[in-house]
């Protein structure tokens, strides 16, 4: 991981390098991709690559893409997509919904229902609105707070090794 965090300088030419809070919350979304099963469904075959998207406004800059750039978790190649509106979103197994989109995260949420989409978000009240996974920023650390129904009714089994450090809230108490 830490050679991940080194490579964050790498082609910010055209654009201003993301918060380093931003640059640690890329990291924790490809590790995520380590610690969540997907029902076999979620893939059209077996190369079908691992899709982390960001719907809204983007806050990582190039750091996502350079992140998962050559990465693979179980044989399945990772790679990052960007939507502008959840009606964009074909393929996709881990997505990040911006703080942009707060004003429609219940019809976003209504749209991906049944599907096996691992929400992630970093906004206060999102886990309690039923995002699965909120990033939260703590005296300067990303803590997790996990939604762990949202989860299960999109079939994802989340591994113990995140939930451990994890709060676990339920819909109502973010």
């Amino acid at each position: 991981m830490s050679a991940l965090l080194v490579s964050g300088g790498l082609g910010w030419s055209a654009q201003a390098a993301p918060p380093r809070e931003y640059q640690l919350k890329a990291v924790f979304l490809f590790n995520f991709a380590q610690f969540v099963e997907w029902s076999p469904q979620a893939f059209a075959d077996a190369q079908t690559p691992l899709v982390i998207g960001v719907l809204g406004m983007d806050p990582f800059g190039a750091y996502l893409d350079e992140t998962v750039s050559g990465e693979t978790v179980n044989d399945r190649s990772l790679v990052v997509q960007r939507y502008g509106r959840v009606e964009d979103i074909n393929t996709c197994h881990i997505l990040f919904i911006s703080r942009s989109e707060e004003d429609r995260l219940e019809q976003i949420l209504a749209s991906l229902r049944g599907r096996n989409i691992l929400t992630v978000a970093d906004t206060e009240g999102f886990a309690l609105r039923g995002v699965m996974i909120r990033l939260i920023t703590v005296e300067n650390r990303i803590r997790l707070r996990i939604n762990l129904e949202a989860a299960q009714a999109a079939n994802l089994r989340i591994s113990s090794k995140l939930l451990r450090p994890a709060e676990i809230v339920s819909s109502g108490n973010d």
